[in-house]
């Protein structure tokens, strides 16, 4: 039988469906195969996690068997979860998000705690620039962050910056931010205090072997590096000094193991390096940039 058979009989209950949809995604390869299952079957019934225990024998309708159906069977097909459920939390705030933008992390917290050590003093106006801001996530959790703040972020897909639009209007952010489509620094005629970006710094040849979330559904383009994954750094770089208020910060994400290629990348721009944020896991994540 195949899954797409198998998940038109999910079963009549919450119960049932939560068994089956985790057999069916565990035998799809996926590690957090009952936590999925449970987030689908909210998903689909609007319950709650306690709803769901609380209730295991609620029957389902119709209309959440066919959409739990549906989405069990984007999850089998390792479509991310955060694609399939259109949202995905980031510093306690919630993102909209689709194919057209890389899903916030939580490595990508990691640049947020480290620019709060750099930001101006709290109540004090500033300005942010986010670099390939995707969904707007690194821009709208500082500007949540630092009422007094205000920013523009920059991406080069039109879709993407839809939506970052659409999440700073939800979040109630739209009056401080702004958002443009352009090529990395080349439409910004202004200085800014804090810099941000989560640039593309995964090795061209290396994607495929990521995990299937990624590989197949993330958008490319903020995923591929070039051939050693630092394309894009040695794009950036060298525009800081262009972009950078005198005594500003620039804060780029790293992947892991490049902490000290992108330093020398910097310091070949005459830029100033003055240290490496580590992630929860002690992998240096977060390149800390200043003018010298």
């Amino acid at each position: 039988m195949t899954v797409a058979a198998e998940i038109i009989n999910i079963g009549d209950d919450v119960a049932t469906a939560l068994d089956t949809i985790a057999d069916l995604l565990k035998d799809a390869g996926i590690d957090t195969a009952r936590l999925d299952a449970s987030l689908l079957v909210g998903a689909a019934t609007g319950e709650s996690a306690a709803g769901l225990i609380a209730r295991p024998e609620r029957r389902l309708s119709a209309q959440e068997s066919d959409l739990l159906s549906a989405m069990t069977a984007r999850r089998c097909a390792r479509e991310p979860m955060a694609q399939i459920l259109g949202s995905r939390e980031f510093w306690s705030l919630d993102f909209d998000v689709s194919a057209d933008v890389l899903t916030p992390r939580p490595d990508s917290e990691t640049l947020i705690e480290a620019a709060g050590q750099h930001a101006p003093a709290t109540g004090q106006p500033f300005r942010i620039l986010d670099l390939g801001t995707g969904s707007g996530c690194l821009l709208l959790a500082l500007l949540h962050q630092y009422p007094a703040a205000s920013g523009v972020g920059v991406d080069i897909s039109p879709a993407a910056i839809a939506m970052a639009g659409r999440n700073a209007e939800r979040l109630g952010l739209d009056v401080r931010s702004s958002f443009m489509v352009g090529d990395w620094t080349a439409s910004i005629a202004e200085r800014f205090d804090i810099v941000v970006s989560n640039p593309p710094y995964i090795a061209s040849h290396e994607i495929e072997g990521l995990e299937p979330e990624v590989a197949r559904y993330e958008p490319r383009g903020a995923l591929d590096g070039g051939g050693d994954g630092l394309d894009a750094y040695r794009t950036l770089l060298p525009l800081m000094s262009e972009v950078l208020a005198p005594d500003g910060t620039a804060l780029f994400e790293m992947g892991a193991g490049q902490g000290e290629a992108v330093s020398s990348l910097a310091q070949a721009c005459g830029l100033a390096v003055e240290g490496l944020r580590a992630d929860l896991a002690g992998i240096p994540r977060v390149a800390i940039i200043r003018q010298r």
